[in-house]
């Protein structure tokens, strides 16, 4: 499931949250945020299905693989922080993830295609995986096609970047540094990670 290609609104329905920002799935969750069917009926869940429920935003939001999301697991669960904190931020860090929050593109499959293509530079060098993990001083800037940063100055004229703490984005020169690594307070998705770590480690 690293890349879904499905539709994108009925999966912002069924969660009840807009885990893709394509302007299409926004609208249609904005018009009827019911879960998907004729006749959508709320259903109970259990503690399985809730943390389930929980584990699949998170491979959603961030554009993950179940294995590439145990591996994640595994690195947190070894370190000496919060497990599920230390998930989530791993999942902030990811290449695609900051290229969406400095604001070059609008949604997150968006910012993984032009890394894909080799729209973008880390350090000087170019960068094709979307699951790099930047870290504090890494320098990540859009390769020197005239094209390519027109395209991306035309992205950020109509969806201005919001500024955040562990970004620093210079519009002149099309470039995201990372300042600091991520905080539990720089999390974009809403979700419950104990419930997932605890899902997870079963």
């Amino acid at each position: 499931m690293s890349r879904y290609t499905g539709p994108k609104a009925r999966i912002n329905r069924r969660f009840s949250a807009l885990l893709y920002e394509n302007a299409g799935a926004t609208r249609a969750f904005e018009r009827r945020d019911t879960p998907p069917g004729m006749h959508p009926r709320p259903r109970k869940t259990g503690n399985y299905g809730t943390a389930l429920a929980e584990k699949q935003k998170i491979k959603y939001y961030y554009g993950l693989g179940e294995r590439q999301l145990r591996r994640y697991y595994a690195k947190a669960q070894a370190g000496k922080g919060n497990t599920a904190v230390d998930l989530l931020l791993m999942c902030e860090r990811r290449l695609d993830n900051v290229v969406r929050r400095a604001g070059l593109t609008k949604t997150r499959p968006q910012a993984r295609q032009g890394i894909v293509h080799g729209h973008f530079k880390v350090n000087g060098l170019k960068v094709d995986k979307p699951s790099y993990l930047l870290r504090p001083g890494d320098v990540v800037e859009i390769r020197g096609r005239e094209n390519l940063k027109n395209l991306y100055r035309g992205v950020i004229a109509n969806n201005p970047p919001q500024p955040l703490d562990w970004l620093a984005f210079d519009s002149e020169n099309l470039t995201v540094t990372v300042l600091s690594l991520p905080t539990s307070n720089d999390i974009s998705l809403p979700v419950d990670g104990n419930i997932v770590v605890e899902f997870l480690a079963r």
